[in-house]
This record gives structure tokens, C-alpha cells and sequence, in this order.
């Protein structure tokens, strides 16, 4: 195959999915509903999709280990003409993953931006007082919530709730967290999460349940293209410069961090790729 070849034949599955859409695959058999003491993983998702986005540690948690897996969706959006429709939308994605879904605040929060935590201090109190009790209900194993410089405002604003979140917790509480990325890379990756085309394709069908976002954009079609390059970029960034390619053919990456007695503290020593088949729930025990 010459490499002319190669881009028309990417470009034309791309313009298939523009022309005839995307039709969601059959949820997989392990939708089965989790035993009742099942550790639960939280997603604190900056708006309605991203727990389709950076949902594949989470989905995998899901299907290979048996976790809770528990959607906690900040906001619906800031355009309020579409927030019942995006709540619908979400209520769909979140039952065909098999993902819980908890929406904070009657129609979500508003206003959840780095401004808005400097500038109304009374507002950023009530929003971080209603997700310190999402988290401290569901007493989760591992949380996944946007990095600092994911450069958009409501997934730095998540971010930043998340942690004034956590310190207002009891001190005894403890747990992982892995900061996740999409609109900025991290710049400090240290797990590398291999995905299979399987794991590629239920993320996607996920996401076609958000059907009006993806027809202002098609950025579900672009997901493979996304999570084929985070295996170069992390075996690069997770492995070490000038090491071997991690062995699966799609990832996400992720920060993982410890927060134990009111601080976050480093989960390994080195990066880790855990490739597709690879044990996934004992990092985060």
C-alpha cells in the first residue's frame, strides 16, 4: 500500500461516517450490574460526553473487573435551551456504557470556570459543597476529572472543584485520582491505558447518543485518530524517550496521582502502560 493510498482509504471511511452516520454497536454482555460491594470509580465530567471521551480506564474497570463506575455530570452545558435535551442525551450514553449517572444541582452547575472561583466566592462554595458530597457518597477507589491546563474553562474550573473538593473531606479520606486530558495533552503523563478496536467502537457508539453535539461537530468519528496517537505520544511521554512502542492499538493517558492526608502525592515511580489484556483494578486498590 502506498501512502496515498493509505490517507484516501482514511478519508473515505471519515466521509462515510459524515454521509450514512455512525449506527452504535450492541452493548456488550458484561453490562451486568456490578456486585453491590464493588469499588466505584467516579468520573466528574465537565459537561455531557466527556464521560464518553475519557471514559476508556473507566469502561475497562467496568468490563474486565466488574467496578461501579458512577458518571457525575458538573454541568449540562451553558446553553440552556439544550440542557433537557443534553440530559436526555446523557441519560442515554450513561445506560448503554453501563455508567451510574449522578447531575449535580437540579440542571447541573453553572458557572464552574477559574473566574468565577475567584471572582463569587459564595457561588464556588455551594458548587464545591454539592460535589464533596457526590464524592463522599460514593466513597470511590478512583476518581478521573480534567488536568489543570486542559484549556478549556469548564474543564479547568472541574479541575480546580475537584481538588477544593477533596480538601474538604475528612482527613482519613483517601483515594486515586487520574487527571485525564482531551483539549490540552498532559504534559506528564504517567499511565498509558491501551484500548482494543472493540473498546474504540463502544466508546463511540456512546457519544452517538449525544446526537446534538456531534451534529454541530463529528469529533466522535475523530476518536480513533485521537487514541491512535496518544500510543505514540505516550510511549514517548509514559515509556521514556527512545523506548518501545506500548503494544495496543488505541489508549488514553492519564496522570494518576494518590490523595492521602490532605495532599496529592506520585502512584508510581515509573510510567506504566497497561496494555489491552493487561491487569488493570490492582493499581488502584
Amino acid at each position: 500500500m502506498d501512502a496515498l493510498h493509505f490517507v484516501t482509504q482514511l478519508e473515505t471511511l471519515y466521509q462515510a461516517g459524515l454521509s450514512t452516520g455512525v449506527r452504535p454497536t450492541a452493548a456488550p454482555a458484561s453490562r451486568n450490574n456490578p456486585f453491590s460491594d464493588a469499588p466505584t470509580v467516579l468520573i466528574i465530567s465537565p459537561h455531557p460526553d466527556d464521560e464518553c471521551i475519557v471514559g476508556g480506564l473507566a469502561l475497562r474497570l467496568r468490563e474486565q473487573h466488574g467496578w461501579r463506575v458512577r458518571n457525575v455530570a458538573v454541568t449540562l452545558g451553558s446553553n440552556a435551551a439544550r440542557q433537557a435535551a443534553r440530559a436526555d442525551e446523557l441519560h442515554a450514553a450513561c445506560g448503554y456504557l453501563g455508567f451510574d449517572l449522578h447531575i449535580l444541582g437540579e440542571r447541573g452547575l453553572s458557572r464552574v470556570t477559574p473566574t468565577a472561583r475567584e471572582a463569587e466566592p459564595a457561588h464556588w462554595a455551594a458548587c464545591v459543597a454539592a460535589l464533596a458530597t457526590a464524592i463522599s457518597e460514593a466513597s470511590p477507589s478512583l476518581i478521573i476529572a480534567p488536568h489543570i491546563a486542559d484549556a478549556q474553562a469548564t474543564h479547568v474550573g472541574t479541575h480546580l472543584l475537584v481538588a477544593d473538593a477533596l480538601r474538604t473531606l475528612p482527613a482519613a479520606f483517601q483515594t486515586t485520582v487520574a487527571w485525564s486530558e482531551y483539549w490540552s495533552t498532559l504534559p506528564d503523563p504517567n499511565l498509558l491505558v491501551g484500548h482494543s478496536a472493540a473498546h474504540v467502537a463502544t466508546l463511540i457508539s456512546a457519544l452517538t447518543f449525544h446526537a446534538g453535539e456531534i451534529a454541530r461537530n463529528p469529533y466522535h468519528l475523530s476518536l480513533p485518530f485521537w487514541m491512535k496517537d496518544a500510543v505514540r505520544r505516550g510511549s514517548e511521554r509514559v515509556g521514556g524517550a527512545g523506548g518501545g512502542v506500548a503494544a495496543s492499538p488505541f489508549a488514553t493517558l492519564y496522570r494518576a496521582e494518590r490523595w492521602a492526608a490532605g495532599r496529592f502525592s506520585s502512584v508510581f515511580e515509573q510510567g506504566r502502560f497497561v496494555n489491552v489484556d493487561a491487569e488493570l483494578a490492582a493499581l488502584f486498590r
